[in-house]
């Protein structure tokens, strides 16, 4: 069976690098364009670029994925299956072209947290598990056919970066397991998504969304700031400059002091009182400095 791979970050790395372990043939891969980056603008390659190249596997790169050369050349690949982990929307000319159809890898126990951040908002909500989901691509992003699903355990200190490293990995043996399921033809039952008004959805994050309200209850910060680590990352204002808050603990002791208020002892530590508690700053990055711990930012600074 032909693929064609379709994936840009190193989640998808992770599902490309399993495929090509179990011996699947990959037709192409498709991936973003490079991008200028960094002070000197130079082009940089997608993760998934770098890996195919490494492998000698045919990259396609197109800007827009209803290009008629595009096109042309996807179908010149003649696949069986497309196989999308972390990519763009795919217009239908191309996730309805493969005679077995295209299939997705979410990092979500479909039909919750559909949408572009779902790793983040599972931390954000303080959901105690997540898992990933492979599912057929149909019109509605996110809204196909269920074709196998596993759940991976959330403890309380893990953090956006943490899951999205577990997902990475259960996600890569479920999309092989997917794979051969469908080249034998009679492995899965295609399971429908139930939609309900109580759906918890998965929005792309913005900058306002990152900004810590010290105003909310102080485990509704901790959950923020532990979802949106290491990226987007939460932040907050300190003596009129932005810190960002990349790990955090919290204390839940009623503060005698007003939401936002800062107290430190101006060597070890530093916290801000929230509307029930205390959100110690672990892990900072100050705006025009490096990323560090609490207790050497606290030495270079005099608040």
């Amino acid at each position: 069976m032909k693929i064609v791979f379709m994936g840009t970050p190193d989640f998808a790395v992770a599902s490309l690098n399993a495929l090509v372990e179990a011996g699947f043939e990959i037709a192409g891969v498709v991936t973003a364009a490079d991008k200028p980056a960094g002070r000197g603008q130079k082009l940089q390659e997608s993760a998934v670029k770098k890996y195919a190249v490494e492998k000698g596997l045919k990259v396609l790169q197109p800007l827009k994925l209803k290009d008629p050369e595009f096109i042309a050349e996807l179908k010149a690949l003649n696949a069986d299956l497309h196989v999308v982990v972390a990519f763009r929307m795919l217009p239908e000319i191309v996730w309805n072209m493969p005679a077995k159809g295209t299939i997705n890898l979410h990092g979500s126990l479909l039909p919750q947290y559909r949408g572009a951040a779902p790793i983040n908002h599972a931390i954000i909500n303080g959901e105690t598990e997540s898992g990933v989901t492979t599912f057929f691509l149909t019109h509605e992003i996110d809204t196909g056919n269920v074709i196998f699903a596993e759940k991976v355990a959330i403890t309380e200190d893990d953090s956006a970066g943490d899951l999205h490293d577990s997902l990475m990995q259960t996600g890569a043996g479920l999309l092989v397991k997917t794979v051969k399921a469908i080249e034998a033809g009679n492995n899965y039952t295609e399971q429908p998504q139930i939609f309900s008004a109580e759906l918890k959805h998965a929005p792309k994050i913005f900058k306002e969304f990152c900004k810590v309200d010290w105003n909310n209850p102080v485990k509704t910060v901790y959950n923020l700031i532990r979802g949106l680590s290491p990226y987007p990352t939460a932040f907050s204002v300190l003596n009129d400059k932005t810190i960002k808050i990349f790990k955090a603990a919290y204390e839940e002791t009623t503060p005698s002091v007003s939401p936002g208020t800062f107290v430190t002892d101006g060597k070890t530590f530093l916290k801000f009182a929230a509307q029930d508690g205390f959100i110690s700053l672990l892990d900072v990055q100050y705006e025009g400095k490096k990323r560090m711990l609490v207790d050497e930012f606290l030495r270079g600074m005099r608040l």
